[in-house]
């Protein structure tokens, strides 16, 4: 079953790094939502050895970054995703970099190393001159293992700067032969907007059986009461190797697959308020492709070619290198990748 963002507590939260004050920071912060997700004391403090080390490393080697940490659930069993973010120097040998003993910035070299062993995933992207991007997953006892027919996705879900609520939200779920996701972008931002986007995603929830084209006519009729939103709905068949796809409103997706990019057609309109048209594409789906779907709050023209080797990285680094280097700063902003489970 693919990992979610737990329902019910809070989600993710970005804190700025610019001194050690933000090492701490994101220790307290890392330490309370583990408590709050039932993590034991051993792996509460595997938490904060892991928050503090990938805080005071963006101090140390970018002087500045973000660090973005949310809760998980994969199945039962609830986990933490830590991101560190940066525009920094990059790193010119990151196998050498997460060797223990080894450091650059004069320090006693345990950082990254450390980081590895703790975490029960960990991943890292860096390119020098643009920067770097750092995942860490810690979760609750041991997980199940996965299948060849899991999606893993990455996830950035993030208020406007001022904003306490994000007015984005997105959902998704397990299939027999495969998943279905949903981004919906409530109009305008703070509470109303999530209002919206939380019932299309709850809409999600309740049909997911359905076709996209059918939970996009429901979630349609379900947010009439509210502001509206702006939505996409994805279903991935992997028997049949197909995407079949729904957008209704600004809502950009695309599938990358070997290097070729096809942007995926949604039509005018706020669900809620305005559908002129609701149509569903298929479109063709295999082990190499990459899904990328995000609200309005992320500017369209990145191009992932711009970063070497990031596309066989985690979808939350893919996610997150997006957010970093192309969130528009006026808005909500949501970024989902999704791709098969790799077992190479």
């Amino acid at each position: 079953m693919a990992e979610q963002l737990i329902r019910g507590l809070r989600q993710q939260q970005k804190l700025e790094i610019g001194d050690p004050s933000g090492a701490a920071e994101t220790r307290r912060v890392s330490v309370n939502v583990a408590r709050e997700l039932g993590l034991s004391e051993t792996e509460t403090s595997h938490v904060a050895i892991v928050a503090t080390e990938l805080a005071t490393n963006l101090i140390k080697h970018a002087k500045q970054g973000q660090m973005i940490i949310g809760p998980l659930t994969h199945g039962e069993t609830p986990g933490l995703e830590l991101l560190s973010l940066d525009r920094g120097p990059g790193i010119a040998n990151v196998p050498l970099c997460m060797r223990d003993g080894y450091s650059s910035a004069g320090s006693l070299g345990t950082g990254l190393g450390a980081v590895v062993r703790l975490a029960s995933e960990f991943d890292i992207h860096s390119i020098q001159g643009k920067g770097t991007a750092v995942l860490a997953r810690l979760w609750a006892g041991k997980l199940k293992p996965l299948s060849e027919a899991d999606i893993t996705f990455g996830i950035c879900c993030l208020p406007m700067p001022g904003e306490e609520v994000c007015g984005d939200s997105l959902g998704y779920e397990m299939l027999a032969d495969g998943s279905v996701c949903m981004v919906a972008d409530g109009l305008g931002h703070g509470p109303e907007a999530a209002v919206a986007a939380g019932e299309a995603v709850s809409t999600l929830r309740r049909h997911k059986m359905q076709t996209p084209a059918e939970i996009v006519e429901r979630a349609h009729g379900a947010l009439r009461s509210t502001r509206g939103a702006a939505l996409a709905v994805a279903q991935i068949y992997h028997s049949q190797q197909v995407l079949r796809f729904c957008g209704l409103g600004n809502i950009a997706a695309r599938i990358i697959t070997n290097g070729t990019v096809r942007h995926l057609t949604s039509y005018n309109g706020t669900a809620g308020l305005e559908a002129r048209r609701i149509a569903e594409f298929t479109y063709p789906w295999s082990e190499q492709s990459l899904l990328i779907v995000h609200s309005d709050g992320l500017m369209t023209r990145w191009d992932l070619n711009d970063y070497p080797g990031l596309t066989q990285r985690h979808p939350s680094l893919i996610a997150a290198t997006l957010y970093r280097d192309f969130c528009r700063g006026r808005d909500d902003v949501t970024v989902m990748a999704a791709k098969a489970v790799s077992f190479s």
